[in-house]
């Protein structure tokens, strides 16, 4: 989903009183001749070409695009934008250009409304307001509203550098998804779990794992139950990137077991099938991750010719530690809410 981007008036109007030039552009010309002919950014014009992107950025777009400044590449390490210059590098470079450009122009007049957008990497960027200062992830912003024929430049102090981990990866440098991680490892899911199609996974701590009946986690892990681990993993994952506010919107997801999850929001406190959504939009290289505080069991298909009960939507399943069949069981209303 295209959200909007935008730098509020008031946050202009701070950076004109510290003394922070408001750049104008030419409507006329495209981002990146733009770029070219502002002369304070041929890191990232030499950036684009190397990534193939330069063309996409003179095309119709629109685009918005946080530019970093010579000045900008130059506060990274030694050696890492001539690495990342090498052909070798070129799809880690696409990852960071794509990171800085935002779908659609988007002017400075709302940012202070957000907390963040998608980016056409296909990570988020975190949008914050400290004090006087606006902020890109770590960079800061220093000029606004250059206007082009195909969208729009806002200047940034800093580049700014998306996940390079992928989901287990990323879980396990968390260090609270051992349990999640060992099952996935039984699962022989660590491989789609890392990709390159994006993934949103809704993962289980271990303390989540923790709660299950004693015994539940140690019988799933046996080999003769891999086929009901697998199912219940990939009950926890939706096909694509899904962030927080798409969660709740949709209140419906396809999992890629097939199962439906269903999230609400109750005074203040959200969840997905009941689980609490405790952390949002943890960014990896090849999806989203939400933290959940329960371990979400999909629902036991009825035997073939058996009559469904009227109040099937009251049964809850589980898995039997002795013989880790998946069993079902009713749950009180209060628990279903």
């Amino acid at each position: 989903m295209i959200r909007r981007l935008m730098l509020g008036t008031a946050a202009a109007v701070m950076m004109v009183a510290q003394g922070i030039a408001m750049a104008e552009g030419d409507a006329t010309k495209d981002i990146v001749t733009t770029a070219v002919q502002a002369g304070s950014f041929k890191t990232l014009a030499a950036a684009l070409d190397a990534a193939g992107l330069a063309e996409t950025l003179k095309g119709k777009g629109p685009f918005t695009v946080f530019a970093p400044s010579d000045e900008a590449f130059a506060k990274l390490p030694a050696g890492t934008v001539d690495t990342l210059l090498k052909p070798e590098n070129k799809q880690q470079l696409i990852a960071v250009l794509t990171y800085h450009v935002v779908p659609g122009k988007v002017m400075a007049a709302d940012v202070v409304k957000l907390n963040a957008a998608a980016t056409i990497n296909g990570q988020r960027v975190d949008v914050k307001i400290a004090g006087e200062k606006v902020q890109i992830d770590q960079a800061q912003v220093v000029a606004t509203d250059i206007a082009c024929s195909n969208g729009v430049i806002h200047v940034i102090d800093q580049v700014i550098l998306p996940s390079k981990l992928n989901i287990p990866a990323t879980a396990d440098k968390a260090g609270t998804f051992k349990t999640l991680l060992a099952a996935a490892k039984a699962a022989g899911l660590v491989e789609v779990l890392s990709g390159d199609k994006p993934l949103t996974v809704f993962a289980p701590t271990d303390a989540a794992f923790a709660k299950l009946t004693a015994g539940t986690v140690e019988s799933l892990l046996k080999p003769e139950n891999k086929a009901k681990l697998i199912a219940i993993l990939k009950f926890h994952v939706v096909p694509g990137r899904v962030f927080s506010n798409e969660v709740l919107s949709k209140k419906e997801l396809k999992t890629v077991q097939g199962g439906t999850l269903t999230a609400s929001m109750k005074s203040g406190v959200a969840t997905i099938n009941g689980a609490g959504i405790v952390a949002t939009d943890i960014d990896a290289a090849n999806g989203v991750i939400h933290v959940i505080d329960s371990v979400m069991l999909p629902p036991v298909a009825p035997a073939k010719g058996a009559q469904v009960p009227p109040a099937a939507s009251q049964h809850a399943s589980y898995v039997c530690p002795h013989t880790g069949q998946l069993m079902t069981n009713r749950v009180s209303a209060r628990r279903r809410r």
